[in-house]
C-alpha cells in the first residue's frame, strides 16, 4: 500500500475481495459526457495492477496526474469512458477502449514520504487520444491572485470514493464531477506554497480515494489549476488538497513532454 504521512493520499488501492470500492467525487453529480478528457487509470508493478487514479489528456498522448500515482508503478493503462463498470471493458487488466502507457514519469524531486511537495506525474499514452477538448495549463503564479471563498470555484472530476464513512459503498467507477470553492491559497504547516484546499461538504461536494491525479479545473474553464493530492482526515470531509499546476518548475517538468 502506498504510504501515509500528515496528510492522506487519494490513490485508491485495487482490494477486489471484501473491501468495495465507489463511485466518483463525494456529493457529486453524473460527469456523463462532460470531461472526456479525463480518464481513470490503472497502474502496475511487474505488470499487475495496484492501485487506481484519475488524470487529465494535455495532448493526445499526453496524459497529467499525481506524483503518488505514478511513483513506483512499472505499466499501466487509461480508460475514458464514463461509465468504466461497463461489461467488456476489461478493467483493470485492460481490453479493446483501453489504451496501454509508454511512459511513466514523476517530478524528479518528489519525495513519497512528503508527496505533496512535488506531487505531480505525467504518463505517455502508447496510442492517441483524439477528443473535441483538452486540459491546459496555468501561467507562471496565475493561482495567486485567487481570493478565498465561496466565489472563487473549481469543477473537480474523477472516479474515486462517493463515500467512505461509515463504510465503502458498492463497487462503481462512473466519472463525476463537483464544484468545490477555495477554502484556502496554501497550507502552512507542511505544503506551503504548493497547494490549494478545497472545499468538500453536502453543498459543494469534493474529492476522495480514487480522485487523486483529476483535475480540479479554474471555474468552467479546462486550465487545471491543480491535481487533487490529498486528505487531511480518512473520511474526506471538510476540505480537499489540490497540487498547484501553476509553479515554475512543476511547468517545466510537464511542459518538458508537451514540447
Amino acid at each position: 500500500m502506498k504510504k501515509v504521512t500528515i496528510a492522506i493520499l487519494l490513490a485508491t488501492v485495487l482490494v477486489l475481495s471484501t473491501v468495495g470500492m465507489a463511485s466518483a467525487i463525494t456529493d457529486g453529480e453524473l460527469d456523463g459526457d462532460g470531461h472526456p478528457h479525463v480518464g481513470l487509470l490503472i497502474f502496475d508493478i511487474g505488470g499487475v495492477p495496484q492501485w487506481r487514479c484519475s488524470g487529465t489528456l494535455l495532448s493526445p498522448t499526453v496524459l497529467l496526474t499525481a506524483g503518488h500515482c505514478t511513483f513506483g508503478a512499472t505499466s499501466g493503462r487509461v480508460w475514458f469512458e464514463s461509465d468504466v463498470q461497463q461489461p467488456g471493458l476489461g478493467y483493470p487488466s485492460g481490453g479493446a477502449t483501453s489504451v496501454e502507457f509508454c511512459g511513466i514519469y514523476t517530478h524528479p524531486e518528489y519525495d513519497d514520504n512528503a508527496f505533496f511537495l512535488h506531487d505531480v506525474g505525467v504518463v505517455e499514452l502508447c496510442e492517441a487520444v483524439d477528443v473535441d477538448t483538452y486540459g491546459t495549463l496555468p501561467s507562471v503564479d496565475q493561482l495567486d491572485a485567487l481570493k478565498t471563498g465561496k466565489k472563487t470555484t473549481f469543477t473537480s472530476v474523477g472516479y474515486g470514493l462517493q463515500k467512505i464513512n461509515p463504510v465503502f459503498v458498492e463497487a462503481q467507477r462512473v466519472r463525476m464531477v463537483a464544484t468545490p470553492h477555495l477554502i484556502m491559497s496554501n497550507v502552512p504547516g507542511f505544503t506551503g506554497d504548493f497547494s490549494l484546499m478545497l472545499s468538500n461538504n453536502h453543498s459543494t461536494g469534493g474529492t476522495c480515494f480514487g480522485d487523486s491525479g483529476g483535475p480540479n479545473f479554474l471555474g468552467n474553464s479546462n486550465v487545471v489549476a491543480g491535481v487533487t493530492s490529498f486528505a487531511i482526515n480518512g473520511n474526506c470531509a471538510g476540505t480537499g488538497g489540490v497540487f498547484r499546476m501553476d509553479r515554475q518548475n512543476v511547468l517545466d517538468f510537464v511542459n518538458q513532454f508537451l514540447d
